[in-house]
């Protein structure tokens, strides 16, 4: 369990440091959940540099770009591991797909969250059972809906704690670790995508708008796929 003074000693400890903290606590059933964007690269590099007991995986909806096949590879090269994968339901595509088109997510709020629960929310349910932490690359200044997240929290939907060791950092101080762990990145990040997800639902985005402006951009919503809900 996590106390209090447990959370109170994760708001004082370096990311790393209460990656250490939460692996020692929790001596199994801790995994992290990457989309290997640049927040989710710093935290695998403070994972499987340190070679902490943290199982970590992704989520290949099947609509990815090709730049997320080439870094995942290059990760496992890199720290010599294999990241997880996990994959929807192939019942469940066939059914989205053939009866209401391949590109449906586009034609209303209600379509593409289908889509991604279907892609995303099914596949990462499963990959979280039997865990006690799930740890995230979630930022506070990512989105509205973020702002007011603890850096721990119980997941009463999940039965489980989830830790956000990033949620205090800003753009800049991931860039900084970036450069100077020579950590590895999409080469996507270079042409303006800042939050990258599947390929048709994600554009660049111009100088000084929001860093989620780029998902979905077709839709007035909280810019929320339905993997983080509070």
């Amino acid at each position: 369990m996590i106390s209090k003074e447990d959370a109170d000693l994760l708001k004082q400890l370096s990311a790393e440091g209460g990656l250490k903290f939460i692996s020692e606590k929790f001596t199994g059933g801790i995994v992290f959940s990457t989309s290997l964007g640049q927040e989710d690269q710093v935290i695998t590099d403070m994972i499987l540099r340190n070679q902490l007991p943290i199982k970590v995986f992704t989520l290949d909806t099947g609509r990815l770009f090709y730049e997320h096949y080439d870094l995942l590879s290059q990760n496992n090269s890199r720290y010599k591991t294999k990241t997880e994968v996990h994959f929807p339901e192939a019942y469940d595509v066939e059914k989205y797909v053939n009866e209401k088109g391949i590109n449906a997510f586009y034609h209303s709020v209600e379509n593409r969250k289908e889509c991604c629960y279907i892609r995303k929310v099914k596949p990462l349910n499963r990959a979280l059972a039997g865990a006690q932490v799930w740890i995230t690359g979630l930022r506070s200044e990512q989105s509205e809906n973020r702002e007011n997240m603890p850096i721990i929290e119980w997941d009463e939907e999940k039965q489980l704690f989830k830790y956000n060791p990033l949620i205090g950092w800003s753009y800049h101080e991931v860039l900084s670790y970036i450069e100077q762990n020579n950590v590895q990145e999409l080469t996507l990040h270079k042409k303006g995508f800042i939050s990258v997800g599947c390929q048709p639902c994600t554009k660049a985005i111009e100088d000084g708008e929001n860093p989620r402006a780029g998902r979905w951009w077709w839709e007035s919503s909280q810019k929320e796929c339905g993997l983080h809900t509070h």
